[in-house]
């Protein structure tokens, strides 16, 4: 059988089951852990297919070099998780087939290691479904108060949460944000969590999201077809949720900071124009081309504000940035750009290990030279090539010298390609990843 086919057939009416599904593993031999969970995946699928509410699943039937027996338990458990996932809060009448399956018993070898490895998995699945469930919220529900106040949940599991005003934000001289939030009736928030699971006193791993509620495209306005989709151009925002709830949820041995920059982007009597100038907090000066070009704007004050105030270890934002990245990559891959060659290899392999890809890009002077300004520091778009480039020196240009990471996820955090374990709309990709970065090179040994 290839990897995740199945063959579902029923059995005589003597036997104590009443009908067996098989998942292929193809090659097991090959099988990575990544894969194991995608055939968790494509189980449940097939029990949801069958409309089967109960089900024991037979994790050892097969000999993985590669995955311990309670490893595999428990990566088969979180790929069913993931799948299992629906998104049905606005419908009257709940579809039951949905999510039909209720109850599942996986059987293995060492019961207590799938239980210890399923534990901190099913942390990183709740993650990923916060994440989801943000991206698939319509925006009149999800404004940047709301998100805000619903992040402000997080505080249940430890995480510290603040939330700062516009008021705060204008003290803090955040010119480029407002500028981006000033047309919206509906008013911005800087989200700011803080997880202290490491050494005392560390300097933290800061994650920065891109939170536009919702994206017109302002005064340069977008074309009224596909534009219910920008609902989804929080999905960096969402990411980071995501993450922060999977780390405290998993008690990460690590000091984390997540910064969401929460934001409308609408056209109004009040709303910034093509050709206006505005003072970012780092005190540059930013020519508005072009008020479509907003993720890097409020990007722009969230990058300074982090490495201001929390000197972190490396900063990574994550964006549903530009259009160009799904013509460079499509939906496969998520944009990687990188002043860190350590950071960036590390977040290609974590992309590897867990399906979450990422293909590194370029930064250059020659690109950096097209967002130069006549009239300011720099402009906020560099012309019709190297679209997604030019976004990612903008935003280099508020780095300075941190190690720093900045992810197009255009193409993979909505509307992205479907899997055995995401069949949703807004995917939750991103934590995963992340999850994975930390676990894996900055957490506290012990």
């Amino acid at each position: 059988a290839k990897r995740e086919q199945a063959i579902d057939f029923f059995v005589p009416a003597a036997n104590a089951l009443r009908r067996v599904i098989i998942v292929g593993l193809g090659d097991a031999a090959k099988l990575q852990p990544r894969d194991v969970e995608f055939v968790g995946g494509a189980a449940c699928a097939a029990l949801q297919a069958a409309k089967i509410g109960e089900a024991v699943v037979a994790a050892d039937a097969a000999e993985l070099e590669a995955v311990a027996k309670g490893e595999a338990a428990s990566l088969i458990a979180s790929g069913m998780r993931l799948r299992h996932y629906a998104f049905t809060k606005y419908k009257s009448a709940k579809p039951e087939d949905a999510r039909p399956v209720k109850s599942v018993r996986i059987l293995n070898g060492d019961p207590q290691a799938a239980e210890d490895g399923y534990r901190k998995l099913q942390a990183v699945a709740e993650g990923v479904h916060l994440a989801r469930d943000f991206v698939n919220e319509p925006a009149n529900m999800l404004t940047p108060a709301e998100f805000a106040k619903r992040v402000g949940e997080l505080r249940k599991l430890g995480v510290k949460v603040e939330v700062l005003t516009p008021r705060e934000m204008k003290e803090l001289k955040m010119g480029a944000l407002l500028g981006v939030a000033q047309g919206s009736a509906n008013e911005p928030r800087l989200v700011v969590m803080r997880w202290t699971g490491g050494a005392k006193g560390g300097a933290p791993l800061a994650f920065i999201g891109k939170g536009v509620t919702f994206d017109t495209g302002g005064i340069s306005m977008k074309p009224a077809t596909g534009m219910e989709d920008m609902k989804g151009d929080m999905g960096g925002a969402a990411c980071v949720s995501g993450l922060m709830l999977a780390l405290a949820a998993r008690r990460a041995k690590a000091n984390v900071v997540g910064v969401l920059a929460l934001v409308e982007n609408m056209p109004s009597g009040t709303a910034q124009r093509p050709g206006d100038v505005v003072t970012s907090m780092s005190g540059k000066t930013i020519a508005v081309l072009n008020t479509d070009a907003e993720g890097r704007l409020i990007l722009a004050d969230a990058l300074w504000y982090v490495q201001k105030r929390f000197k972190p270890k490396f900063m990574i934002d994550l964006a549903t940035l530009t259009g160009a990245i799904l013509i460079a990559l499509g939906k496969e891959h998520a944009g990687l750009f990188s002043n860190n060659d350590e950071l960036a290899a590390r977040l290609l392999q974590a992309g590897l290990d867990t399906g979450e890809r990422v293909w590194r890009m370029p930064l250059a002077g020659e690109y950096d030279r097209l967002i130069d300004s006549d009239i300011a520091d720099v402009k906020n778009i560099g012309g019709r090539n190297a679209g997604s480039i030019t976004a990612a020196q903008f935003l280099q240009r508020f780095v300075n010298e941190v190690p720093w990471a900045h992810l197009d996820v255009a193409g993979t955090a909505m509307d992205s390609s479907r899997n055995a374990i995401n069949q949703s709309w807004g995917s939750g990709w991103g934590v995963r990843l992340l999850n994975r970065l930390i676990a894996d090179h900055y957490e506290t040994k012990s």
